[in-house]
């Protein structure tokens, strides 16, 4: 049985993505696959990122197929638990979610130790020092504005439980998203914010939608002037020509770095490894920087329009305490918010 391990996710987190690692890339791992292979990938990935990874991986691996099921992370993980029940985890691969839910599938014995390709070249902050799971990116939640509406943004968490701000937020539903059940324990247990930041916050009766895509839709479209949303969603809408900016607070952001592990009920363990090693790879990390991601490498440059990592500051307690509280603090936030 795998005990908790202590991480520290902010250690090394701007100086890895800043250093620029040099590391070879790595050839992709099932080229030499001798037969046919399919494997299920589990995800909360957005569709369109989603298919754009699959199409580029199977082109780089023509030997393997991959077929997807994408749903929320709430949805995810009661979909894995009744599979669980009912005999064994029908995926190969997950992709999804934060470090603490990978780590609670590690300490039952569900993922596989992990033989990642390159792994010297990927920040340190998202790597399992025990090889149960990788960081695929670095996803900041952050304070999302419609710029039509907003013309001087808050800065700060502390600034949206002002009373101009009463009726005018939204934010995902930690029920449904697993980086907002994260951030709901990050919150509680950051001295400078926790239960009386939370209790003010919910004063201003913010809505509460079902998960960060239509949270940033809402700040898109005014029907809310401010969201509290994972970053990479408003450079998607500020690209496609959506008014809306993102502001960085200054308290500093929780971030998750949708992990990918594979189950230990595979009975593809190879075609299932190449698909990580391709996440985290030259060429995986690239493409995540076109989806508007922060990288979990240094040599594949950043989004355009997205600060440096040494720019922001990051809220980031170490993992056994997320794992200890995680659970109570969603359950506090639906007790305010709903």
């Amino acid at each position: 049985m795998r005990s908790t391990t202590t991480t520290l996710l902010a250690a090394g987190l701007g100086v890895a993505l800043l250093a620029g690692c040099t590391s070879a890339d790595a050839e992709p791992a099932a080229s030499g696959a001798a037969e046919e292979q399919t494997i299920t990938v589990y995800t909360s990935e957005p569709q369109e990122k989603i298919d754009e990874i699959v199409a580029a991986f199977e082109a780089a691996n023509p030997g393997i197929t991959v077929e997807v099921f994408r749903a929320g992370t709430g949805d995810l993980t009661a979909r894995i638990a009744a599979e669980q029940q009912s005999g064994e985890v029908q995926a190969d691969v997950l992709l999804a979610a934060d470090a603490a839910t990978f780590e609670g599938y590690a300490a039952d014995d569900l993922l596989l130790e992990l033989d990642t390709a390159d792994v010297d070249a990927l920040d340190p902050a998202v790597v399992d020092p025990e090889s149960f799971y990788v960081g695929t990116r670095i996803i900041p939640t952050v304070i999302a504005y419609n710029t039509s509406l907003v013309e001087e943004p808050p800065t700060s968490w502390e600034q949206l439980t002002e009373a101009e701000y009463a009726n005018q937020i939204v934010m995902p539903n930690p029920d449904v998203s697993g980086a907002a059940a994260y951030n709901a324990a990050v919150w509680l247990d950051e001295p400078q914010l926790g239960d009386a930041w939370l209790e003010a916050l919910a004063a201003n009766e913010p809505v509460i939608a079902d998960s960060n895509g239509p949270v940033s839709q809402a700040v898109a479209t005014g029907t809310q002037p401010i969201g509290i949303v994972v970053d990479y969603l408003v450079r998607d809408l500020a690209a496609a020509g959506s008014p809306v900016a993102v502001s960085y607070p200054e308290e500093g952001v929780p971030f998750v770095s949708q992990p990918a592990g594979i189950f230990a009920s595979t009975d593809a363990p190879e075609a299932s490894q190449a698909f990580v090693d391709f996440l985290v790879s030259v060429e995986g990390q690239e493409l995540a920087v076109e989806q508007a991601y922060l990288p979990v490498r240094g040599d594949v440059g950043t989004p355009e329009g997205a600060p440096s990592m040494d720019e922001i500051a990051i809220l980031a307690p170490e993992l056994d305490t997320i794992l200890a509280t995680q659970d109570e603090a969603v359950s506090r936030f639906n007790a305010l918010f709903q």
